[in-house]
């Protein structure tokens, strides 16, 4: 069963969801983002499913979202013209950004992100709201969003994948962390070599596929259930917030108005580097 931008398969108990835009990095669209979220309806209403691995076809995991999808040259889907408002562009990111990104994180089977090649700002949302992580040793993950004008993206990770003092300085710098880092920090649970992060992913989905579904989803469900009375669910609703106001910004207006126009985002920067 597969989309032209979403693949789906099962092997034994396991299902791969695959995101199949190659050419320009797995970037998350409209056909994506919904490709994922129906093939996650699939795997929940499959009893004979345990876990689901996420994956990107080709040199990349996910170069986050598609940018020239929301303010480029292709023709506009209904998201984008809901954008044209303050209320609409709000609207469209808390639907397609936070709560279809959030629902896997929430999903009741466990979840396993197999990541190659760049994760990059909602690339790495999107791994992180997995439940485990296997990276290829050539993996490497970053959120440059800020430099872009932006508070990040709408799921705010660092604090709770890096650390606060680590997060600080990962979303100020740009920099990348690769996968010797991301496990030192631990983001990842595993690395294993490009070649084989297929099939070893595949291994360790199967082996949590041995625990009975059911087992599964309660312990899953309550360390979840940590992390929220850690603040977790609270912080990201916070940060959602302060990511909508940082749009409304001059600065980022006049960036929007820069991409669009093509021009040079250094003046933009230079412009408002008091700010």
């Amino acid at each position: 069963m597969s989309s032209e931008a979403v693949l789906y398969d099962v092997t034994g108990n396991v299902a791969t969801i695959t995101m199949n835009r190659p050419d320009v990095a797995n970037a998350q669209n409209t056909a994506l983002i919904d490709g994922i979220d129906h093939f996650l309806d699939v795997a929940d209403e499959d009893d004979n499913v345990h876990v689901v691995i996420l994956a990107g076809n080709g040199k990349h995991f996910s170069a986050g979202h598609d940018l020239k999808a929301l303010v480029g040259d292709e023709a506009p889907d209904h998201w984008r013209e809901l954008r044209a408002t303050p209320e609409g562009k709000f609207r469209h990111e808390q639907v397609m950004y936070f709560e279809k990104c959030k629902r896997i994180h929430s999903f009741r089977k466990p979840t396993i992100a197999q990541v190659q090649g760049s994760a990059i700002a909602a690339g790495l949302m999107l791994a992180c709201m997995c439940d485990l992580i296997v990276a290829a040793d050539d993996a490497l993950f970053s959120n440059p969003v800020l430099r872009m004008t932006g508070a990040g993206v709408e799921l705010l990770v660092e604090p709770w994948e890096l650390g606060i003092r680590k997060a600080k300085e990962f979303l100020w710098t740009g920099e990348k962390i690769d996968a010797q880092e991301a496990w030192r920090l631990g983001l990842v649970n595993r690395i294993v070599p490009a070649a084989d992060l297929a099939e070893r992913t595949m291994e360790l989905a199967q082996r949590v596929a041995l625990v009975p579904p059911i087992t599964a989803q309660v312990v899953k469900d309550s360390i979840n259930n940590t992390a929220t009375l850690m603040g977790k669910e609270e912080s990201w609703k916070y940060h959602f917030m302060a990511h909508h106001w940082m749009h409304n910004t001059q600065t980022a207006l006049d960036a929007l108005e820069a991409r669009k126009s093509k021009s040079s985002m250094q003046e933009v920067f230079a412009e408002h580097r008091d700010d």
